[in-house]
């Protein structure tokens, strides 16, 4: 299974230009709030129409501006779940799951068995969707999507109401329920932690446009660009000047870096994860920066360090610490010096 999407579309100032394919089963599309992650999904479902381009899933072309071809939503085989579900509120669960299914009424019928009892929902076939949890709803609703057996299943930010312990749940449960569909499968998002969970392969959005893309693993080990290293979850980045093949000056952190790999010419920027600061007592030692506490935030599992720079406001710092080093740091002090380990150093575009 495959999907190709190559198309423009404008919306008043805004102008979505996508050009991506993947063979990939999850696909994880990463981005903040309208970046055209959703404007995305809808031109692929088909409930809006691209300006220019086409979009092809499995060889088969589904819209294509030059051709003129834009087939109908409910003939692409391509299932779309909303962020609230879109549930027939004066429908029964049963009848939810038959909308939009063809063929006899006993074939119907049988089909809806079949999908009640696939997503354990025997006992919930006749209640309303006002009487239904969030995890059932969300179960209905892939009931009925999975009913007419799309080629292609589209989530758009299905998780975006909720928190804590009911989004953990329901993330497990989505992903179980999917655990034996073999086709593709897009979640959009703006959480990291979703996208990191359920996708293989990753594309970041910026201001309607990918920008860049891969097994998404390596996108956040190695996000390459700043804007992708701040979509992945990266707090600290400064402006780096390449002194030489092995030297980068970073004047907001007031530290010269060294680096036994070699730096490339276009890196501009750095980046480093608040967690991954390894501190040091005493002298500095390679690659240090000078400990400048500007405030602390505690939190149940965390504590937050605000650090001053090195250059008048210049980029503040962050230090994640996690509770099982907080005896350590009671006991010994802050340190003088956080040390910045080479290979944790994101050379950034």
């Amino acid at each position: 299974m495959s999907v190709e999407v190559r198309i423009e579309k404008r919306l008043g100032k805004f102008r979505l230009d996508m050009d991506w394919k993947s063979d990939s089963r999850r696909i994880g599309i990463l981005g903040a709030s309208g970046c055209g992650k959703s404007m995305t999904l809808k031109c692929i479902a088909g409930i809006e129409t691209p300006d220019a381009g086409e979009i092809v899933v499995d060889g088969r072309t589904v819209f294509s501006a030059e051709k003129r071809v834009n087939v109908k939503p409910q003939k692409r085989r391509i299932g779309y779940m909303f962020q609230n579900y879109a549930l027939f509120p004066t429908m029964s669960v049963g009848k939810n799951i038959a909308a939009g299914l063809k063929g006899t009424r006993r074939e119907k019928e049988a089909r809806v068995r079949e999908m009640t009892a696939r997503f354990r929902l025997e006992e919930l076939e006749n209640r309303l969707p006002g009487e239904l949890s969030g995890g059932q709803q969300q179960r209905v609703a892939l009931a009925r999507i999975m009913a007419y057996e799309p080629e292609v299943i589209l989530l758009d930010e299905p998780y975006a109401a909720l928190d804590g312990f009911l989004k953990e749940n329901l993330q497990q449960e989505m992903e179980e329920m999917l655990e034996d569909y073999a086709g593709t499968v897009i979640l959009v998002s703006h959480s990291r932690d979703e996208i990191y969970r359920f996708s293989e392969e990753l594309l970041l959005m910026d201001e309607g446009r990918v920008l860049c893309g891969g097994r998404t693993k390596e996108v956040f080990a190695h996000p390459r660009t700043k804007e992708a290293a701040r979509l992945t979850g990266c707090r600290n980045m400064a402006t780096a000047h390449r002194r030489d093949a092995h030297t980068l000056e970073v004047p907001d952190y007031g530290v010269t870096l060294e680096f036994t790999r070699e730096i490339p010419e276009d890196v501009r920027h750095i980046g480093f994860h608040a967690r991954e600061f390894v501190p040091v007592w005493g002298g500095a030692e390679k690659n240090c920066i000078p400990l400048h506490i500007k405030g602390m935030a505690e939190f149940p599992a965390e504590r937050t360090y605000f650090l001053r720079g090195a250059k008048e406001g210049g980029e503040e710092i962050c230090w994640l610490v996690q509770r099982q080093m907080w005896t350590a740091l009671d006991e010994r002090g802050l340190p003088d010096f956080l040390q910045m380990p080479e290979e944790k150093i994101l050379l950034l575009r």
